[in-house]
């Protein structure tokens, strides 16, 4: 039962990605035509409307869902990751899809990195050289030295390290509040941030835009919701590694819809950067079992 489970988990993830990466393609699409904020604001309205919905389908509704001892906490993952998705939007338009999705693909290594400090993990010396040898392929990512550097890539980098603290902020408040109640703050607070922050930004969208944008706020709702039903099928850290698939269909939608190019750096730079992420997060999951 318990491998049926884990199969049907990583079906499960996979097709999270999928969606994921059209949600990218869209995201680029729709920012570099309008400002970043806007087109976030615009996803997180939707995005908070699915929060409500699904928390009061949970038990003890609403009131349930937002109880927490921590809101500091919680209000700055909200407020983080509404930050992270607008500097991620941006390294889309600036970087492109592959890029950008290349650079991004090192933050669980920070994550691995930051655990001891911000949680007071072990990190062991083998998860120490995966993250070295990790960095290692970020630095073959960029070449810094040849040719002329891209500070576009910095952004990228920006945006891993906000999502690796977000992640570590979620793994911090799961300590005393259920996944409800993090779901709940992560798509209320970001909603409310957006809104006072992307007001001031709006700008008038074309009929079929209007529609694209539709489809990135259902896109949207659709990845969250299968993330959430694997979860629910299997442990996280069966199915973590195939996340990175999202590089794999990102970077096919950057060169196939959008005429990106793989240059052969980027390439072998990111497959360093998942062998090591995938090598952090097995030495993660044994060191929680032992």
């Amino acid at each position: 039962m318990k491998e049926q489970n884990t199969r049907a988990g990583i079906g499960l993830m996979v097709a999270t990605t999928m969606v994921f990466a059209l949600q990218d393609g869209l995201s680029r699409h729709l920012a570099g035509a309008y400002n970043v904020w806007m087109v976030v604001m615009l996803r997180y309205w939707f995005f908070a409307a699915f929060v409500l919905v699904i928390a009061s389908r949970q038990a003890g509704g609403l009131r349930a869902a937002a109880a927490t001892s921590q809101p500091a906490v919680q209000a700055l993952r909200g407020l983080l990751l509404a930050g992270e998705i607008c500097v991620m939007v941006g390294a889309f338009v600036l970087l492109g899809l592959v890029e950008a999705h290349a650079v991004f693909a090192c933050y669980p290594l920070l994550v691995a990195a930051l655990s001891g400090p911000i949680l007071g993990e072990r990190v062991g010396w083998r998860r120490w050289s995966a993250i070295g040898i990790g960095f290692l392929g970020v630095l073959i990512i960029l070449e810094p030295g040849f040719g002329v550097f891209n500070p576009f890539a910095l952004v990228a980098f920006a945006s891993a390290s906000m999502f690796a603290l977000y992640s570590l902020l979620t793994r911090y408040v799961a300590r005393r509040d259920s996944s409800a109640t993090s779901f709940f703050w992560t798509g209320i607070m970001g909603a409310l941030f957006m809104t006072l922050v992307g007001v001031w930004f709006w700008e008038p969208m074309t009929g079929p835009d209007w529609g694209w944008m539709a489809l990135l706020c259902v896109l949207g709702a659709t990845g969250h919701w299968l993330l959430i039903r694997c979860y629910e099928v299997a442990e996280a850290s069966a199915v973590q590694p195939f996340a990175y698939l999202q590089l794999v269909f990102a970077s096919a939608l950057g060169i196939l819809v959008f005429g990106e190019s793989l240059r052969p750096n980027v390439a072998i730079g990111a497959a360093i950067v998942v062998a090591a992420g995938i090598f952090t997060l097995i030495r993660t999951r044994m060191a929680a079992k032992g």
